[in-house]
């Protein structure tokens, strides 16, 4: 079962890389079929094989040998992973595949934020419902695993994370006189709160907060970026919902027993 969620997950991290190109761009995911950005020629089935063919090529187009980014097979691969640990958590069955959604929609939002500075409406606009409505049918509560998320947690998780970092955006405009944090930011965290609850929205900001805070500092002392200088925070947001879904239990536990 590990073996076939493994190639599941990297089928469908290869088109999470489409989304991840085109949405952006405005081009259809649909169509056209999938094809070399650098010579725009279609890219062959046995070419098209989730990480087999980045290797087998050498990392490059078979047509024009323009090098082909290695993103490409680490959201494969990440895609693989995410998936292992839901199996492994949560066992094959319907939250399983809701939470790989849930997972498969951070991951594309990471990297196009990564690029773009922008969170897509076309992956947290559908995710809000979905996750309400998933968490009031189908999800365990990730950090009480023998109760079920229901609707009251569910949709008070999406509130939480709607207005929380609504304020925080409102207070960041008014005293910095600038954007502190985009709406897209906003409306993925009122997602996180309809997959995995207000608890896991508090644990995700925490986690992500403090991510983001590493990452920054690092980047100032290795890449010589200014103090004050925009960083995505949708990414951070993204690793931190990601732990607190496979993790949360834990860290919960261990945050109040550790003494």
């Amino acid at each position: 079962m590990y073996a076939i969620v493994v190639i599941f997950g990297a089928l469908i991290g290869s088109f999470l890389n489409v989304c991840i190109y085109r949405m952006p761009r405005g081009i259809s995911i649909v169509w056209p079929s999938s094809r070399c950005s650098s010579c725009n020629k279609p890219i062959m089935p046995w070419d098209n094989i989730p990480v087999l063919s980045f290797l087998l090529l050498g990392g490059a187009c078979r047509n024009c040998r323009a090098r082909i980014p290695l993103r490409y097979p680490l959201v494969e691969i990440l895609n693989a992973v995410c998936y292992v640990v839901l199996l492994w958590r949560f066992g094959l069955g319907w939250p399983f595949l809701a939470y790989a959604l849930f997972c498969s929609g951070l991951i594309v939002i990471t990297f196009i934020d990564i690029e773009f500075q922008i969170i897509p409406d076309r992956i947290t606009l559908p995710g809000i419902p979905i996750g309400l409505l998933a968490g009031s049918l189908l999800l365990p509560d990730p950090f009480l695993r023998a109760a079920s998320l229901g609707w009251r947690n569910s949709l008070i998780g999406a509130a939480t994370g709607f207005f929380f970092f609504y304020l925080v955006a409102a207070a960041g405009e008014k005293v910095f006189k600038k954007e502190a944090m985009g709406g897209g930011d906003i409306k993925m965290m009122t997602m996180v709160g309809g997959f995995i609850g207000w608890k896991g929205v508090i644990l995700t900001t925490f986690l992500g907060s403090l991510l983001g805070s590493v990452v920054g500092v690092l980047m100032m002392i290795f890449a010589g970026r200014e103090r004050g200088s925009l960083i995505p925070f949708g990414p951070f947001l993204a690793a931190g919902a990601a732990v607190s879904l496979a993790f949360g239990q834990e860290i919960i536990f261990w945050y109040l027993f550790r003494g």
